[in-house]
């Protein structure tokens, strides 16, 4: 095959279901870079159709218009369709669309976090019995790639944890409060200003998008089905200037974590995942994560400590990742094969959050008067929680200790802090925050 001319003996037709603003750059880069990536797939990729809620609205792509159709159910089961590409998002209507798709000979690339994380066993059953492929890279952090290095480059290592900040608009609310020392609700404007937070940003704020992140990494780090039912989730409405100011003066910084760990125990191995906003040391990499962007931090039993860094969100991001899932699908539909599937094979016990070892960061407005330390002190050996550090800060009646433990099991970590509202020397629990990273 000669280096300027692209092959054409076998062309791959594509579906898009979606053209927002995902669909309108995949579309863009389908048709701007036809000849690089016929080079990439050997084959040529021919964009068929493109499923929309409303035909007629302006839209700066330069493709024909008869390839719109608001019948996506109809192109997905035309039955001569190789690629369907799903950015339409949310669950029921996508999930009939991609079995339905896989059911008619096509294989799929998709963004759909959320669905893979409610129902992906359905999705991967679907394609496992129609032999065709279902990629997903997008669907985690957008141009990073992370899903192809755990499910591939390591799959012959032991992952032992993923640690990451896989939601942008949230690291840049807390990283604009570290930076300017903003209160949440100021820093939360500002990110729906720039464009960062949707007018609605329950999804982001509330944790529920980096859960379903969590879920899917989860899976495929341990080899487990792991769902959103099984992550625990925190957002960060609750994190306020002052955890940020006390996670400073302990060379720290707040973060809303994904973090997926596997642990051995005596009934054998067993895997947790969990969302939460998190006080990490200024040493570890993930405290330098700044603004909207996302890093994936892996530590594996050979491999060693691992970081992937990027744009987590946006359309040309987002497209990135799934051009790169295409491509893959293309290829093997080139030469009839299909790539890896679900790997589930461990079948490890999702442990519940109260069996989670973490470590918490506890500030209690207390009386300052002597004895308070020794009471406080007696409820955390009362439930054999130790304790790191321990500081005071104010005096009167703006008394405060601020207390760091050691790891312990988030049950008697979360039954220490209960028990001690019930001091009466306890004026308060003014903050409570857990602590990751090996501070």
């Amino acid at each position: 095959m000669s280096a300027d001319k692209p092959p054409g003996d076998r062309t791959i037709r594509v579906a898009l279901l979606g053209c927002g603003v995902v669909g309108t750059e995949v579309a863009r880069l389908l048709t701007r870079d036809a000849d690089e990536l016929a080079h990439r797939v050997g084959a040529r990729l021919e964009l068929v159709g493109i499923a929309v809620r409303r035909l007629g609205r302006e839209r700066n792509l330069d493709v024909p218009k008869e390839l719109f159709t608001t019948d996506a159910a109809g192109l997905v089961s035309r039955g001569d369709i190789d690629v369907v590409i799903e950015v339409i998002g949310g669950i029921d209507v996508a999930r009939e669309l991609i079995l339905s798709a896989l059911e008619n000979g096509a294989s799929v690339a998709t963004a759909n976090k959320a669905l893979l994380a409610e129902d992906g066993a359905t999705l991967y059953d679907a394609a496992a019995k129609a032999e065709r492929d279902l990629y997903f890279e997008a669907a985690v952090a957008g141009a990073i790639p992370i899903v192809r290095p755990l499910r591939d480059s390591l799959a012959g290592d032991r992952v032992q944890r993923v640690l990451g900040i896989v939601n942008g608009t949230t690291n840049f609310i807390l990283d604009a409060m570290t930076t300017t020392g903003a209160g949440f609700g100021d820093a939360l404007d500002e990110a729906q200003r720039l464009g960062y937070a949707e007018a609605d940003p329950t999804a982001d704020i509330e944790g529920f998008d980096a859960a379903s992140k969590a879920a899917i990494l989860a899976s495929l780090a341990f080899h487990t089905r792991v769902t959103i039912g099984d992550v625990y989730r925190e957002g960060i409405t609750d994190v306020s200037a002052a955890d940020v100011r006390s996670a400073r003066e302990m060379g720290c910084v707040v973060k809303l974590l994904a973090i997926c760990e596997r642990r051995d125990t005596p009934e054998g191995p067993a895997v947790s995942a969990r969302v939460h906003p998190a006080m990490i040391p200024l040493s570890h990499p993930l405290a330098s994560v700044r603004g909207a962007y996302n890093a994936v931090f892996v530590e594996s039993e050979s491999a060693g400590e691992l970081m992937f860094y990027g744009p987590g969100a946006g359309g040309a991001p987002t497209a990135s990742a799934v051009l790169g899932d295409v491509v893959s699908v293309a290829r093997n539909r080139r030469i009839n094969v299909f790539g890896p599937g679900e790997s589930s094979h461990a079948q490890c016990e999702v442990l519940d959050m109260g069996r989670t070892r973490t470590r918490y960061h506890i500030a209690l407005d207390v009386d300052d008067k002597a004895g308070v330390l020794a009471s406080v002190a007696h409820v955390f050996a009362e439930f054999d929680v130790s304790i790191r550090t321990v500081r005071q800060e104010g005096h009167g009646g703006d008394a405060q200790l601020v207390i760091v433990t050691h790891e312990a099991e988030d049950s008697a970590l979360s039954a220490t802090v209960a028990q001690l509202r019930e001091l009466d020397m306890v004026r308060d629990v003014s903050s409570v925050m857990r602590v990751e990273g090996g501070f």
